[in-house]
């Protein structure tokens, strides 16, 4: 395994660094104050539009997509370095990059199982960063973390289908320019195999019977710079038999294809945010003094900053680890790793940002620093792509597998 960096990443990640030294970091606080003035909390700050510009123009666009046809054509252990460095400014960064969830798996969906139709009409506005798109899976009224649980109906009515359903926590479906979701539900509720139950269709947002009722919070956060995680009701949504994402019973396969990169792209940027967290760290242990001594020179301030850098060099080897078993065995083989990372990062970084929080005292929880909303988004991805407990189920499984005794 050779994780030296090639030219290209190093030249992306040199442009990458100075991008965010220049524009997205001085970019924060002005998105702030124009989103305040905004007529409402869901729409973009003009400073978006900015940065998307100056991202373009020096080549950082549509990383994460490793088709070289519609994206920069990286491997995942290429991107990873870079994901890396968005996730010190998540609510800015992966947006003006055009490598924010959801729309980077919607992209990868529709650039590897959609058609030519559905690729002219939505995966290449989506490439222009033009519109935004929402993935509609999530249900309250079942375990959605068992994907087979999931209720929603998508039934076939000659040449439409007809979607009825409740999902929630769909992230982006509050921006107004979401233009479209992609819908998991089930063409064949009864069907032998519960993994050829679901099928994905595209529906676009303006369609009749689609209710975005309400956002949802995120440990009171309303998460506007991801667009919300919005409550959404499909009322008898009908929509062409010709939105349908590959072939009836493939939804699970998709989603599956779907959530391997996402993976890595939330673990990377995890680990971007723990690197703002410790330097955030330093900088405050080294300009507060408190009973008579800094807090730099106090033992447990050392031991939470050695700690934490520790624990991040640790984690980011596993997870380029992962992306390199990814592009040189694929997903399926990278299963365990891939596994091991949705479990490690998120829940690692977490302590890292609790112990950030705690040095910087009420500031730590307040709307002056970024460390409580980042805890907020690292607590979350602990649910996000699957709950922890779903994949150390798995992966305990497969290491008890290679030590079964022998049957007779």
């Amino acid at each position: 395994m050779d994780f030296g960096f090639d030219a290209r990443t190093e030249e992306l990640r040199e442009k990458l660094l100075a991008f965010m030294d220049e524009h997205v970091h001085p970019a924060e606080a002005v998105a702030d104050e124009q989103r305040a003035a905004l007529d409402s909390p869901w729409r973009t700050p003009p400073v978006v539009a900015e940065l998307k510009a100056a991202a373009r123009e020096r080549g950082l666009w549509n990383l994460f997509l490793p088709d070289a046809e519609h994206g920069a054509g990286l491997t995942n252990l290429q991107y990873a370095p870079l994901a890396e460095i968005t996730g010190r400014s998540p609510q800015l960064a992966p947006t003006a990059t055009n490598c924010a969830a959801p729309d980077t798996g919607n992209m990868e969906v529709l650039a590897q199982f959609g058609n030519a139709e559905q690729r002219e009409r939505w995966l290449k506005p989506l490439l222009a960063g033009e519109i935004r798109s929402a993935f509609a899976m999530t249900e309250p009224e079942v375990a959605s973390s068992d994907a087979t649980n999931i209720e929603t109906r998508i039934r076939r009515e000659g040449d439409e289908y007809v979607i009825t359903g409740r999902k929630w926590y769909i992230s982006g479906a509050m921006n107004p320019d979401c233009a479209v979701f992609i819908v998991m539900g089930k063409t064949d509720p009864d069907g032998d195999d519960i993994r050829r139950q679901q099928s994905m269709v595209l529906v676009p947002r303006d369609t009749p019977g689609v209710e975005v009722r309400r956002a949802m919070t995120v440990y009171g956060y309303e998460d506007h710079w991801h667009g919300g995680h919005a409550e959404v009701f499909f009322h008898d949504v009908r929509v062409p038999v010709a939105n349908l994402i590959g072939e009836e019973g493939g939804g699970f396969a998709i989603a599956q294809a779907r959530l391997g990169p996402g993976r890595i792209h939330h673990c990377m940027r995890l680990i971007g945010m723990a690197e703002r967290a410790i330097e955030l760290m330093c900088r405050r242990a080294g300009t507060r003094t408190a009973f008579g001594r800094p807090l730099a020179a106090q033992g447990v301030v050392q031991q939470w900053i050695a700690d934490a850098r520790v624990s991040v060099e640790q984690l980011r080897l596993l997870v380029l680890k992962t992306a390199w078993l990814m592009d040189t065995v694929g997903n399926r083989g990278a299963h365990t790793e891939i596994q091991a990372i949705k479990i490690a990062v998120p829940r690692t970084v977490v302590g890292i940002l609790d112990r950030a929080v705690q040095l910087h005292g009420a500031g730590g929880v307040s709307q002056d620093f970024p460390l409580a909303e980042l805890w907020a988004g690292a607590r979350t991805l602990q649910l996000a792509d699957g709950p922890d407990e779903v994949h150390q189920r798995s992966l305990a499984r497969r290491e008890l597998k290679r030590f079964a005794p022998a049957q007779p």
